[in-house]
């Protein structure tokens, strides 16, 4: 039996309400999917690996030395969608120098405005980290919500890829994962889930989190799985851009 992240949260009386009720079947993956890597940025994952509270010093969303270690399970995964020729599509914020536009982020974390004035570093927050950089056959969507659907053309692009299906990575599994996952589900599209490959701040909140999905909105697979299942897919199928085309990212802020 697959061990998961969040067994040791449950209490039997947890296993046996899903049992009973059904939840957590596995689905079929999809045939035609593409990887979607959120908020892979310098500002969830910091600059270096380094322990969370030292990290979040200088970058005050980090998550610290685990976002480095799924760093390297989502470079795989993008390496070998690189050679099955499947979609890529990356997403990070972007928002006003003056972070205006920042909304109804602000009302629930008191020290965003404080990014403003932060020590400049030669490095943007919303950069996508240097190890898993977009290649030019990749697309950036830029969003301002937690969702990667939300006010973006992420869905058009699926429609146009001829997507049925979406693998996620990234980060906050609690927060930007779990929204994009819960707007693929309920637009039809089949949802994996790499485990490895999705980091958050809270230990609780990413294995709550990634637990609750599995249940109700998507598989939660093994990353070595997932390099499996993207061996099954027939490569070239998909008509991927032919060169870059993704957007420059302006200001050191990303969503959380």
């Amino acid at each position: 039996m697959t061990e998961y992240v969040w067994d040791k949260f449950l209490t039997e009386r947890d296993k046996a309400v899903f049992a009973a009720g059904g939840f957590g079947a596995t689905a079929d993956p999809g045939k035609r999917p593409a990887l979607l890597v959120i908020d892979v940025s310098w500002a969830f994952c910091g600059d270096k690996p380094e322990p969370i509270l030292d990290s979040i010093k200088r970058w005050r969303s980090s998550c610290g030395a685990e976002s480095w270690v799924a760093v390297d399970h989502i470079k795989s995964l993008i390496d070998k969608a690189h050679v099955r020729g499947l979609p890529v599509i990356y997403t990070t914020g972007e928002y006003r120098d003056d972070n205006w536009d920042a909304g109804s982020w602000r009302w629930k974390n008191r020290r965003r405005d404080e990014d403003v004035d932060r020590p400049k570093t030669e490095l943007k927050g919303n950069e996508i980290v240097a190890a898993i950089a977009p290649g030019p056959h990749d697309i950036v969507v830029l969003k301002k919500k937690p969702s990667g659907f939300f006010g973006t053309d992420m869905a058009s692009y699926l429609t146009l890829f001829g997507c049925d299906s979406v693998v996620i990575v990234g980060t906050t599994t609690s927060g930007c994962v779990r929204a994009t996952a819960v707007d693929a589900f309920s637009l039809n599209y089949r949802v994996v889930l790499a485990e490895e490959g999705c980091f958050d701040r809270s230990e609780a909140s990413h294995a709550v989190s990634l637990c609750d999905m599995h249940a109700k909105y998507a598989d939660v697979m093994k990353v070595a799985d997932v390099l499996s299942y993207f061996d099954t897919i027939p490569a070239g199928q998909f008509e991927l851009p032919k060169g870059s085309g993704q957007s420059k990212v302006a200001r050191p802020l990303a969503a959380e």
